[in-house]
C-alpha cells in the first residue's frame, strides 16, 4: 500500500531497555514494534578483558508509526531514555513510502 502517513522510528538503546521504549511509545500510541539485538563498535566504549575486546551489547527497536504522532514518540522516548539515563538511548526516524501488512487501528 503506497503511504506518505507513516514513518519508522529507530530507538538504539543499552541492552535490556527495548522493552521499556517500548512502554514509553505504547504511552504514545504506538502499537507494536520489533526488537533486534545488536553490538555497538564506538572505539571509545570499547573495553578489554584478559585480552579480549568487548563491545556494549545494544537493543534496536523499530517501529512503523503514523507520521501524526511521530514528534510526542521521539520526544518521549528521548526524555526517558536518553543518553543522560541508564539506556544511552538514542532515537530517529525515516520517511517511508510504502506499507504491507498493518493492521487496522482498534477503536
Amino acid at each position: 500500500m503506497r503511504t506518505d502517513n507513516h514513518e519508522v522510528i529507530f530507538v538504539i538503546v543499552n541492552s535490556g531497555f527495548a522493552e521499556e521504549a517500548m512502554a514509553v511509545a505504547r504511552e504514545q500510541g504506538v502499537r507494536g514494534g520489533t526488537i533486534i539485538n545488536a553490538r555497538g563498535v564506538a572505539k571509545e566504549k570499547e573495553a578489554t578483558f584478559f585480552g579480549i575486546t568487548i563491545h556494549a551489547e545494544k537493543e534496536i527497536l523499530m517501529m512503523v508509526v503514523e507520521k501524526s504522532i511521530r514528534d510526542q514518540v521521539l520526544n518521549a522516548i528521548y526524555k526517558e531514555m536518553g543518553m543522560a539515563k541508564k539506556a544511552k538511548g538514542i532515537a530517529f526516524s525515516l520517511p517511508v513510502s510504502d506499507v504491507a501488512g498493518l493492521a487496522p487501528a482498534v477503536e
